[in-house]
């Protein structure tokens, strides 16, 4: 069994005195709370559940879910998603089919049930809430720049 050397008891004892010397101090990820100190906690938004597709927020962005997911099962035994989703359900539910890439193995070969990696669909899609935004989003589409006169150099 080992035991613990004087200079790494040295070490730990420094540490924690930087820690107890800090106390005061901001830390960024958590707002202007000093460090030993709880911060209050966010307040719960709303889920927005109006059904209408928002304009993606930057290039490749998975599209965000327009509705309330809450216990919709997704494990390994079922998906709540494909009951609306899939291939043969979406001319009766008219909500929109997956994209085909969801039907792709790695290798590209077209499967016929989804794929499995991509089976947790909120791994990428998620709902949105009425919360305010946290930073400003200036992204703006290629085809509002190519729509943009170009500055013509002299």
């Amino acid at each position: 069994m080992r035991t613990i050397t004087p200079a790494i008891a040295v070490a730990v004892l420094a540490i924690s005195l930087g820690v107890l010397a800090q106390e005061g101090e901001l830390d960024a990820l958590r707002g202007h709370v000093p460090l030993l100190e709880e911060r209050t906690p966010e307040p719960l938004y709303d889920v927005v559940n109006d059904d209408q597709r928002r304009v993606r927020a930057y290039p490749m962005q998975p599209p965000t879910i327009p509705h309330k997911i809450d216990n919709y099962q997704v494990d390994l035994n079922a998906n709540r998603c494909m009951s609306c989703h899939s291939r043969q359900r979406v001319g009766d539910t008219q909500a929109p089919m997956i994209s085909v890439t969801h039907y792709m193995d790695r290798d590209g070969n077209f499967l016929a049930e989804l794929s499995p990696r991509r089976y947790f669909c909120n791994q990428c899609h998620v709902p949105q809430t009425d919360a305010p935004l946290a930073v400003e989003n200036r992204f703006v589409d290629i085809a509002e720049i190519l729509r943009q006169p170009r500055e013509t150099e002299e």
